[in-house]
């Protein structure tokens, strides 16, 4: 989730539960402790360029990370002699809103390893995008009257609202799962694995992907009202198997692909418009075909041999068909198969 909403999550969290005790201070720890687990994006290697996405929201996300970042995030306060007799709300407020990054970062599509280091399972729940202004909007509303005000409610109410928000959206997953079940069956696809991936800003719309027979299909699944959907594209996937021989030979290419496929979950596609690239296909810049957002590119000839390919600088928002989508006024969109068109 993007920075501001972490803050302001974090600030939410410990200004209901501290305030009384700490008053202004309570949301000004909780929003510097909501920042603090994203301080490992930092960590980087001009030798290893999968050193960061292999560490951003791992050890510092976990929970066995949070006594430590939350005692991190209190050092400022603890620091100074006339805080210290506030050391236990102080220490609190911080380890709560510490905690919080990890759980919202858990409801997104990336993964985070909750369970390090015990296990390195990825966790994603698939609800929420990394951008999601009605969440931010409402924390920050929240927050804003209960600081202004002195008081806790409106930012519990804000609290309530993200929660209820993520509940409905995680509704509409499963609804859309269905949806995406009957599409594949009436395809005559036998499913090997399937996710369901939120679109930016709402919970009614959805990146339906399927893996069968080697080929990735995705679609898109409205799930507001009458469900329906949009015939999308199918790439080939690429395993291991599918590296060239000269990238098979290279000992440290070969294991870069496995830490690039256990990031992306085992979703690697190549990139159609640029096959030397090896894209996380989890995500797309296209509604419409797998444009990889990023991925990796292997010169086994090189001394390090792999370059991390990004291509997020080219990710705009079609709002206008976003829109289109979601209000139904998109021609592509047809009932599910079996069912009758709405009326």
């Amino acid at each position: 989730m993007d920075p501001l909403t972490h803050a302001l999550l974090g600030a939410s969290a410990a200004h209901v539960a501290f305030a009384p005790r700490l008053g202004r201070r309570a949301w000004l720890v909780g929003a510097c402790a909501g920042l603090l687990p994203d301080a490992e994006f930092f960590i980087r290697s001009s030798e290893d360029p999968l050193l960061n996405v292999e560490v951003h929201r791992q050890f510092t996300h976990a929970f066995a990370f949070v006594p430590v970042g939350g005692a991190l995030a209190a050092a400022p306060w603890l620091t100074k002699r006339a805080q210290r007799a506030d050391w236990r709300p102080l220490l609190g407020a911080a380890t709560l809103a510490y905690a919080t990054h990890g759980m919202l970062d858990a409801c997104t599509n990336y993964g985070t390893e909750l369970l390090w280091p015990f296990s390195e399972l990825r966790v994603a729940w698939h609800w929420l995008t990394t951008i999601g202004p009605l969440i931010t909007l409402m924390l920050l509303a929240g927050l804003f009257f209960a600081v202004r005000g002195g008081r806790r409610w409106p930012a519990a109410l804000g609290l309530a609202g993200v929660l209820a928000y993520t509940g409905a959206a995680a509704w509409q997953q499963q609804r859309s799962l269905e949806a995406q079940a009957a599409i594949a069956a009436a395809r005559g696809h036998p499913v090997e694995r399937a996710k369901m991936f939120p679109t930016v800003g709402n919970v009614f719309l959805w990146r339906s992907v399927y893996e069968s027979g080697g080929l990735l299909h995705t679609d898109r699944i409205r799930a507001g009202g009458e469900l329906s959907w949009k015939a999308g594209s199918a790439v080939a996937l690429a395993p291991e198997a599918a590296l060239t021989p000269a990238e098979r030979a290279n000992a440290r290419v070969v294991r870069d692909y496995r830490r690039f496929a256990r990031f992306s979950d085992g979703w690697v596609a190549r990139a159609p418009a640029a096959p030397e690239v090896y894209g996380d296909a989890r995500y797309s810049l296209s509604s419409e075909r797998f444009e990889p957002i990023w991925g990796v590119r292997f010169r086994p000839e090189a001394r390090v041999p792999t370059e991390w390919v990004d291509f997020t600088a080219q990710n705009k928002v079609p709002l206008a068909g976003l829109w289109r989508e979601l209000s139904g006024r998109d021609p592509g969109y047809g009932p599910l198969p079996g069912r009758p068109a709405a009326r």
